[in-house]
């Protein structure tokens, strides 16, 4: 039994230990709200450990990030005054310390459902924790989920903890029905400034001058939240020229343990440190001596964009959560000072949370897993804010392009490649390579696609190059320490394939078909006549700089490339010898109607993806795939190929008013649109027959829709809303039917209405039609509902001036007692 006393720590998350403890004795789920410097990341969890309701199981916290995973760890395991890895210990990618002892673990939120696939029950564990779940990080919603199907079908015992210091409470609350309980903390006082705002185009140069004057005005620590590396480098050359006396470090998820952990602790010699910090800084990590915040307001994300299949680091502001945690950072341990590099009125536009990682991520990995955890409907699963439908669809598109899914199901391959601790395009590259005897150039290559490019901005897009840099550091020692961290990784994936390092000079074409087995969308062809441009096969136009040495090839195998408007641009690629695609090559049977030439084209197409490499007539095919494609060219162009004429689209209109009048019944739900984006509904079988675009025109569309109504539909149509309405004159007069049941019209001469007392309805008398009273000559006169009032009232002023404009016509005093006329009835 572990001997510890959570109450001897002075920390303010003490005070509901008490209440957690006593909540968890017969609820299975709690979220805790409590500001930063509570102690509910490293107190609470101990405190937990003895509970009676663990039955010996273990407890298991997920943190977002590596450096706050190992930090945490190692701060709980020195409060009960043990090494990481005894009772509390921790496992990040390709690192761990843990042993038999174990009790408490802490872990990235990936690794969780790792678990999760080897034992579904998670039988070993007691509680599983989520801290700084406001972070919304991909992996901790899917392991949310994942805890929440265990909890509901398998494991009612299993507690679920949800840990943060801004988040939306209310709206989780209501997802898990779990008790809200708030840690008040002790917030030092943090006053809060507004200064001018930052070019988003120079924010390392901008921040960094905002800072010096701060730096004469405040003493202790500043830590400095900037969106990226790029701004981080730039604040830094400049703060270290004018403040030589400060000691000004950098902290990013890139830098070694060694580096973050010189950011992290206090520096003995009592000297002033400026940290400049991403987003890392924001929760869980506690810098010693921070009294001053200055927040550029920024952030980078990798967001993914469906459209394109592809990712882009995108800069934007951050949301009002997060400039309040960066705010509190000043207010850990003493009273302290925030500046925030943006207005007031700025921060009022700013969004309350920020986005959830899960709405701009490539869901790839994630339908893997759900596939190989069995769930089919990914979205039907408790999610706080459910993925995307077009991006899982996408997802799912990329995994049978490397044959892990066959018809939406898990193939063999699909379930090797998810035994394999990596994006599954990189494990499906690993398992080819494998089978090729290919493994050192493969890891080699997974670990580069992993990391921050090694080399310059300038150093061309060849990946061969990177892959000779990291072959020299570790053949010859040429150090480079952007190297290090590839070689660590590219180690470990050595590691769980038992291989040795390869240093051989590269084969470059080798390289590009390893590249094009995890990228197999984004093999690209050179476009003929367009230098340096290229014809990726998810049908992308993309392009390289003149002068690199790629620009020439005639194929590429392409690893990173940018998802910008219109022309893309490629970063990183290899060369790739069109006769190793050999294997790649599908053959496709295309039938498509072109009304340009104004018939049926059918032909087979050698291709990848959408490069045509060759072509050739198509002899035989089947009706059905005629059908098939003329249904295709109604879809894209029916406005020009059908007669959409005044008749047919009365018709619609008819039906439209009814289906609004009448909701109880079942008219369909016609528009022209619709109509034409499901042509198959109706006309499909009509066009047998069709062989040249003049046959389209030939089609009877009334007929035709009439046709697709069954019998009691058809004569219900002709009574609720007749195509005519017989007046006294004994002519039959159009109704004209209005889009959204707006009320129909009926344009008449007057002449012809004499005698009427009552205006005409549809729809059994419901609806009164608007009558267009016409002259002679055809020109409307009055619009009316009511002919009885019209009648008694109006028609006298409209009679003077019809006498005046039309003197050898009749105008009865009368004209509910005249005949009416339907030609020109002279004065007698």
């Amino acid at each position: 039994m572990l001997d510890f006393n959570p109450f001897s720590f002075d920390l303010p998350v003490a005070e509901i230990i008490p209440q957690v403890i006593q909540h968890f004795a017969t609820n299975n789920s709690l979220i805790i709200q409590a500001p930063p410097g509570a102690g509910k990341s490293t107190l609470l969890p101990l405190a937990l450990l003895e509970e009676p309701w663990l039955k010996g199981k273990k407890i298991i916290m997920l943190e977002p990030r590596r450096l706050a995973t190992k930090s945490i760890a190692q701060r709980m395991a020195s409060m009960i005054g043990e090494n990481t890895g005894d009772t509390v210990g921790y496992r990040i990618r390709f690192e761990s310390a843990i042993s038999s002892k174990t009790r408490l673990e802490v872990i990235t939120e990936g690794i969780l459902t790792r678990m999760m696939h080897s034992d579904n029950e998670l039988q070993e564990v007691g509680l599983v924790i989520f801290d700084e779940f406001h972070e919304r990080n991909l992996h901790s919603e899917v392991a949310l989920a994942l805890c929440r199907e265990v909890q509901q079908v398998l494991r009612p015992d299993l507690r679920i903890l949800l840990m943060s210091a801004t988040i939306d409470a209310e709206q989780l609350s209501g997802l898990l029905g779990a008790k809200v309980i708030q840690s008040d903390g002790r917030q030092y006082p943090v006053e809060v400034n507004y200064l001018q705002e930052t070019d988003e185009y120079a924010i390392g140069e901008d921040t960094a001058r905002q800072i010096i004057p701060l730096t004469r005005k405040h003493a202790g620590d500043f830590l400095v939240f900037l969106p990226g590396q790029g701004e981080i480098k730039k604040a830094e050359e400049i703060l270290r020229r004018a403040l030589p006396e400060d000691l000004v470090v950098p902290l990013y998820g890139q830098l070694s343990p060694v580096e973050q952990n010189r950011a992290i602790l206090p520096l003995p010699s009592g000297k002033r440190k400026i940290v400049l910090s991403t987003d890392i800084a924001e929760t869980s990590l506690t810098i010693e001596g921070v009294k001053v915040v200055v927040d550029s307001g920024f952030a980078k994300s990798n967001r993914f964009d469906a459209r394109s299949g592809l990712s882009r680091l995108v800069l934007h502001r951050i949301s009002k959560d997060s400039s309040d945690q960066r705010s509190g950072r000043a207010g850990r341990l003493t009273a302290g000072h925030s500046y925030r590099l943006w207005s007031k009125a700025t921060q009022a536009q700013l969004t309350e949370y920020r986005t959830p990682e899960l709405m701009e991520a490539d869901l790839t990995a994630l339908v893997l897993d759900m596939k190989a955890w069995g769930k089919q409907d990914i979205r039907s699963m408790t999610w706080l804010t459910p993925p995307p439908a077009g991006t899982l669809a996408l997802a799912e598109k990329t995994l049978e392009a490397i044959e892990a899914l066959s018809d939406g199901n898990l193939t063999e391959h699909g379930r090797e490649i998810h035994q394999v601790p990596c994006h599954p395009r990189i494990a499906h590259m690993l398992l080819y390579a494998k089978k090729a005897k290919q493994l050192g150039l493969a890891t080699d290559i997974a670990a580069i696609l992993e990391e921050r490019d090694p080399l310059p901005q300038d150093s061309g897009v060849d990946l061969n190059l990177r892959i000779e840099a990291l072959r020299r550091f570790r053949s010859r020692g040429v150090n480079l320490d952007r190297i290090k961290k590839i070689e660590k990784i590219a180690a470990q994936y050595r590691r769980m394939f038992s291989i040795q390092p390869v240093n051989d000079p590269v084969d470059p074409w080798q390289t590009g078909l390893l590249l094009a087995y995890a990228y197999p969308e984004r093999i690209a062809a050179a476009r003929p006549g367009n230098n340096a441009q290229f014809q990726l096969a998810n049908g992308k136009i993309a392009q390289i700089g003149h002068r690199d040495d790629l620009a020439h090839e005639s194929w590429l195998a392409v690893a990173h490339v940018d998802a910008r408007e219109g022309m893309g641009k490629i970063w990183m690629a290899a060369p790739i010898n069109p006769k190793d695609l050999a294997p790649m090559l599908k053959t496709k049977e295309v039938l498509k109607w072109d009304r340009r030439k104004g018939g049926l084209q059918a032909h087979s197409e050698i291709r990848i993806g959408s490069i045509i490499l060759g072509t050739r007539p198509l002899a035989k095919y089947a009706a059905g795939d005629v059908t098939e494609a003329v249904l295709d060219a109604i879809r894209e162009e029916a406005d020009l190929l059908l007669d959409f004429n005044e008749e047919v689209e009365q018709l619609i209109l008819r039906v439209q008013s009814l289906k609004t009048w009448n909701p109880e019944q079942q008219w369909p739900n016609w528009s022209v649109v619709s109509l034409c984006e499901k042509p198959e509904d109706w006309i499909a079988p009509y066009l047998q027959n069709i062989t040249k675009n003049e046959d389209f025109k030939k089609l009877n569309l009334v007929q035709i829709l009439m046709s697709s109504l069954d019998f009691e539909l058809q004569k219900q149509l002709e009574q609720l809303a007749p195509a005519t309405i017989s007046v006294p004159s004994g002519s039959k007069i159009k109704v004209e039917y209005r889009s959204d049941g707006e009320t129909p019209l009926l344009s008449v001469r007057l002449q012809e209405l004499f005698g009427l007392l009552e205006t005409p309805k549809v729809n059994e008398g419901r609806i009164a039609v608007l009558i267009e009273l016409l002259s002679p000559g055809y020109k409307p006169v009055q619009l009316t509902k009511d002919l009885k009032s019209f009648w008694a009232n109006g028609y006298f002023e409209v009679k003077k001036e019809l006498k005046r404009r039309y003197p050898k016509h009749e105008w009865p005093e009368d004209p509910i007692s005249a005949e009416a006329v339907r030609g020109v009835r002279r004065k007698g």
